[in-house]
């Protein structure tokens, strides 16, 4: 059998992990695209057995690089989330933690040059029209990994990326509060529909009788929480104008709970028919926002974090992960200006991938 081979660059990204290419790389049509990522990844078995994926959603993720073209951007960021068993790409959201490795990525493929000891790299997401800053360290020319920096969810330490976000209020819907309410009664459980970088269904886990202290395994075991939670998503979706969400993992969904380890908030997200091991960067500033919102599901459940810019610290089933929010409240409500987080990634491997040639024939 005849394949095609494209070359990638193989990165884990905050707590997620996938392979990164050039955009030039692959097909331009989304419909061959989605058959070569599918083919890449070995999405359709459980195991991802004939394919690059590791049998879970955080490590069946994509990420496509290209130079940017719009005034004030250097890279374009494209995302993928390939699915671990259906064989489906979505192409509507973007991720956080693949994101942390676009930075690292870009100055590998020497998309972008090096700009001494640090590199700030101006990208935008595609998918969303957000853009972020990403803080890299590269002394002597070279991206470096090795450093100080601990986030959970990932053994070890290694060098800090800082990544600043900026317009992503309303990524996908336009608005913060895409409903227009700061609360919806959807199937008698209350939930706040809001964009922040992620489109998400907040509700409390106490609604659902659960605690919002379950395992991650605990979880994904209770299928009669997934039989409740998925009709309550799909309308959100309806409500927040995303259409017929059935087959897209937007809106995700997400449980709250008081904190109980000294941070700000308790959180369970939902990607969004499993739970995270950890949390995402997306989903981690749009729960902050839905902290420092007053009105909202989160509401009674947390101490406010004090002074602005707010440091938000949300427990997950992985440690916590701190969000640093500069916002401001008035008569029209909750205004982020930025939101900025703290993660690593690592090179793992490069080379190229292989799929079949009746996927793809190539360029």
């Amino acid at each position: 059998m005849a394949q095609t081979a494209i070359s990638f660059h193989f990165f884990r990204g905050g707590t997620s992990r996938g392979p990164y290419f050039r955009r030039e790389d692959l097909p331009e049509d989304r419909e061959t695209l989605a058959r070569v990522l599918v083919a890449a990844l070995g999405s359709g078995h459980r195991l991802n057995i004939d394919g690059l994926g590791g049998g879970a959603a955080v490590t069946t993720k994509v990420a496509m690089l290209s130079r940017s073209e719009v005034e004030g951007c250097d890279i374009d960021y494209f995302f993928a989330q390939v699915s671990v068993e259906d064989g489906l790409v979505d192409f509507k959201p973007t991720c956080g933690n693949i994101l942390s490795g676009v930075g690292p990525a870009a100055l590998e493929m020497g998309l972008i040059a090096p700009q001494g000891e640090v590199t700030r790299i101006r990208i935008r997401s595609v998918n969303t029209g957000a853009k972020v800053e990403a803080v890299v360290r590269t002394p002597g020319g070279q991206v470096e990994y090795a450093g100080e920096a601990a986030i959970d969810g990932v053994p070890g330490t290694a060098a800090p990326i800082y990544l600043n976000f900026m317009d992503v209020v309303g990524s996908a819907t336009g608005a913060l509060l895409p409903t227009g309410a700061l609360r919806d009664v959807i199937d008698g459980i209350e939930v706040t529909c809001m964009d922040v970088a992620m489109p998400i269904a907040i509700a409390r886990a106490t609604d659902f009788g659960l605690s919002g202290y379950e395992t991650v395994e605990e979880l994904d075991a209770n299928r009669d929480f997934y039989a409740r939670m998925e009709p309550i998503r799909r309308e959100a979706g309806r409500r927040m104008g995303l259409g017929d969400v059935s087959q897209s993992v937007t809106p995700k969904f997400a449980l709250l709970a008081p904190p109980r380890a000294g941070g700000t908030i308790c959180a369970r997200y939902f990607m969004p028919w499993n739970c995270h091991p950890t949390m995402a960067v997306t989903g981690a500033q749009c729960l902050a926002s839905c902290v420092l919102t007053p009105g909202t599901v989160a509401e009674g459940l947390f101490t406010a974090p004090e002074g602005v810019p707010a440091l938000v610290l949300i427990e997950h089933p992985g440690g916590v992960i701190d969000v640093t929010v500069d916002y401001q409240t008035g008569p029209e409500g909750f205004t982020l200006k930025s939101a900025g987080l703290l993660r690593t990634a690592r090179l793992l491997a490069r080379g190229e991938v292989m799929v079949p040639e009746a996927v793809w024939g190539g360029k």
